[in-house]
């Protein structure tokens, strides 16, 4: 399944409400928290695969926080051959 859109790294950002501190960024696979509005988290970075989407999404879900967007983004040329 090489060259797969779906299977491939891809960044996200994701939007929750609640507040997250930044030293949480290793038990959401890696990914940067910061703050948008008081009481809105962003995590945003690249995720592996989809798997590693939903447990991101299942850690939203473990700690009673509200998921509130999750968005796609286009990695640039440089980035993809990391």
């Amino acid at each position: 399944m090489t060259g797969c859109r779906r299977c491939e790294e891809a960044l996200y950002r994701i939007r929750v409400q609640g507040t997250l501190p930044p030293q949480w960024s290793a038990w959401f696979e890696g990914l940067s928290i910061s703050h948008e509005a008081p009481d809105d988290t962003i995590l945003a970075g690249k995720v592996a695969d989809p798997a590693a989407l939903y447990g991101v999404i299942s850690r939203v879900r473990d700690l009673g926080l509200t998921l509130l967007a999750i968005e796609r983004l286009e990695l640039d040329a440089g980035s993809a051959e990391r």
